[in-house]
């Protein structure tokens, strides 16, 4: 087995130099060395002393694993996580492959692991989470998921086998009261977290949870939260912890964001117990880089881009409620990573006064729908370099800076196109 261990980590290194030299590929490494070491990443997860905890939800998973990895590391832990957002067996052992010895030795204290919903089950039995954060339950990807009941028992699966701590979104339909509605285990703690009622109401289309149909006598926001946002201003959040407050930074604007702030602060908690320090909060958050494509600010010959991702129709609402002012330069772009757009109908656009310009394959679709809303569309082009191109020569903004709305598999070719090729860290290569 050690044999079959150096041989995967060292093709799978490889393979891993070859695909960033190409700029993508994050997964393929992983997937290969799992091929050559069935075992692999089970075996070594196993192998670090405080466990795994798993983060799952609809959105905001890559944004919360990177906010409760900085605070674990803040307090002082070696942490191993999959910061590129490789949320499947494969996209895990590949951010394996640059932290582990030759021998596939982790020198690590705890894992922080985004996890995706649907394979959470099969994940769950491969790394056996210790604590598991759950985030959300909203509509995403029906055309694998079908409906949002399904995320629910699927994450009902992940939760349950957490053996330590549980982290629950007390402001989500399904996530109030999941707790109730999984077998329960003698030493597994489990706490909330969640916004002040006025927060929640004041978001313009709250905070996107898919509706529930059936009884429960248990209502959101109806949980006691270990932590909570108690106020909102821009990229500022204050959360409250027990009788103390802190101020902390958030990657872009919106309540979302605090959420997710809340519930890695909350996770931080229930992990480390009386260890667990709220002024490191501030300063892991403080010190934050932003995770690819989720509020990212990139700056393109002198001028800044924010890159808004449109994942599923949560992500694009709430991040649409998020804007301060309709953007004076806002290009969109969406294809065949988004299989049936027609949930943009049930979309509210009015955060938007224009679009200047539309790509991808799935770009008269958008177009059309902004017509019928009235919305004047500049230019639509299929052919993403040459839009791309034209958004990037327009004027600078008078106010604020451009705008790009992007599906997830866009965003990844255009910060490609514009140079930004690393994965893990959102740099330029």
């Amino acid at each position: 087995m050690g044999l079959r261990t150096t041989a995967a980590v060292l093709v799978g290194r490889a393979v891993r130099v070859a695909a960033r030299l190409r700029g993508g590929g994050s997964a393929i490494p992983g997937n290969i060395a799992l091929k050559i070491d069935p075992g692999f990443l089970e075996r070594t997860i196993a192998s670090i002393p405080n466990g795994v905890v798993a983060v799952s939800g609809s959105n905001g998973k890559s944004t919360t694993t990177n906010m409760l990895a900085a605070i674990m590391r803040r307090h002082g832990l070696k942490v191993f996580t999959n910061p590129s957002g490789g949320n499947l067996p494969q996209g895990i052992a590949s951010a394996l492959l640059s932290e582990v010895s030759a021998s596939g030795r982790l020198d690590a204290d705890i894992a922080i692991l985004e996890v995706d919903e649907g394979y959470g089950t099969r994940l769950a039995e491969l790394l056996k989470p210790r604590t598991v954060l759950l985030l959300n339950i909203q509509i995403d990807q029906l055309n694998r998921y079908h409906e949002p009941d399904r995320v629910a028992a699927m994450l009902g699966r992940v939760a349950a086998s957490a053996t330590e701590g549980l982290v629950l979104n007390r402001e989500d339909n399904f996530l109030v009261d999941l707790d109730t509605r999984i077998p329960a285990r003698p030493n597994r703690e489990v706490s909330f977290f969640g916004g002040t009622p006025e927060l929640v109401a004041g978001a313009s289309h709250g905070v996107a949870s898919a509706d529930r149909f059936g009884e429960t006598t248990v209502a959101p926001g109806s949980r006691p939260a270990a932590v909570e946002v108690v106020a909102l201003h821009g990229t500022r959040a204050t959360l409250a912890i027990g009788d103390s407050t802190i101020e902390v930074r958030l990657p872009a604007r919106g309540m979302h964001y605090a959420l997710d702030a809340a519930g890695a602060t909350a996770t931080a908690q229930n992990v480390l117990g009386p260890l667990f320090r709220p002024q490191f909060v501030v300063e892991a958050l403080d010190s934050l880089e932003t995770v690819y494509g989720r509020g990212e600010l990139l700056e393109v010959e002198g001028e800044q881009i924010e890159i808004i991702m449109m994942k599923n129709p949560a992500s694009l609402q709430l991040n649409l409620d998020s804007l301060e002012s309709a953007p004076e330069q806002v290009f969109l772009a969406v294809d065949e990573g988004t299989p049936d757009p027609s949930w943009i109908y049930d979309i509210d656009f009015s955060a938007l006064d224009h679009v200047g310009g539309i790509t991808g394959s799935k770009a008269w679709q958008f177009a059309v729908r902004l017509g019928y809303l009235g919305i004047p569309v500049g230019e639509v082009d299929l052919d993403v370099r040459r839009a791309l191109k034209s958004f990037l020569a327009r004027p600078a903004p008078a106010t604020g800076h451009k705008v790009m709305i992007l599906n997830y598999e866009q965003m990844m070719l255009i910060r490609k196109i514009l140079g930004f090729k690393e994965l893990e860290g959102g740099g330029a290569a």
